[in-house]
């Protein structure tokens, strides 16, 4: 597909003049032009000029910018993973936070991709994505704007780490995941379920608003290692039937979420307090 000027400015959020700014003076131009002489973008011009946008938001200049826009995106060999810096995790935020700003859902999901393969679901989720989406979502707390904002970052990391791909072993379920009954907020168990898939691990996730009977009867039905339960407010917290769920199951029962902060929980529960304790836990069954 091609596509006129007004239609990508309008794609990336910039005015028209930009673009023809880009053009001029750095040669970030369009590669067709029609026999009238009209200019029109390819999808490869696109995503060039959404990494000049990327980085100048990151405030590198726009020359330099330009330059590194051009080259494409070296993945590091399939399964490799190297540590994620403080500088780097920066760079990552402001310019997944930038699109997002913009709407630019194509940006917030070739950045997060990127995070994933370069860096692994637990560091891409520590050190970008959480720290990116606690500041979206103080900017609705505080300016009463931009749920729409924090919703499409949210289906963007989702969408990234459901990229990855799940185990087809036949091997005994690691560890089951639910939310506490009403509870909505189930992307962390998403980054956690992420994060089991690239130890080859299985899970299964019973998603958000999980009635306490459900719950105790698919720990029953499906005998996991390991059930964890989802609760970022303390009211939904108090409605998860852990002593049931002691005695039911062999399994381990685990807790996460804010919701679970001054609960007093029976001596067998666990509490991870990160990605890296919580898949702990299934190592030490």
């Amino acid at each position: 597909m091609t596509y006129t000027p007004r239609a990508v400015a309008g794609m990336l959020g910039i005015a028209p003049t930009t673009l023809r700014t880009w053009d001029q003076r750095y040669g970030l131009g369009p590669s067709v032009r029609t026999d009238g002489g009209h200019r029109r973008y390819e999808d490869a011009d696109v995503e060039v000029l959404r990494r000049m946008l990327a980085l100048t938001a990151q405030g590198v200049a726009a020359s330099a910018a330009a330059v590194l826009a051009r080259k494409q995106p070296v993945a590091p060999p399939d399964g490799e993973r190297t540590p994620i810096g403080s500088t780097e995790a920066l760079t990552a935020k402001q310019g997944f936070l930038g699109a997002a700003k913009r709407l630019d859902e194509p940006a917030m999901a070739d950045i997060a991709a990127k995070l994933l393969a370069a860096h692994g679901v637990v560091a891409a989720w520590d050190a970008v994505f959480v720290p990116a989406l606690v500041e979206l979502g103080e900017l609705v707390v505080t300016s009463g704007q931009g749920v729409e904002i924090e919703h499409l970052a949210s289906g963007s990391v989702l969408h990234a780490l459901r990229g990855i791909p799940r185990t087809t072993s036949p091997a005994p379920l690691s560890m089951l995941l639910s939310c506490a009954p009403d509870e909505q907020h189930w992307l962390p168990l998403e980054a956690l379920g992420a994060a089991l898939s690239e130890q080859d691990h299985r899970w299964g996730n019973l998603g958000a608003r999980v009635p306490a009977e459900a719950l105790c009867d698919a720990v029953a039905r499906l005998c996991p290692r390991v059930v964890l339960i989802w609760a970022h407010r303390q009211d939904l917290a108090l409605r998860v039937p852990l002593e049931e769920l002691g005695t039911r199951s062999g399994a381990v029962v685990a807790v996460a979420g804010s919701g679970w902060e001054g609960v007093a929980l029976p001596s067998f529960v666990r509490r991870p307090m990160s990605l890296t304790e919580a898949i702990g836990l299934v190592a030490d069954r």
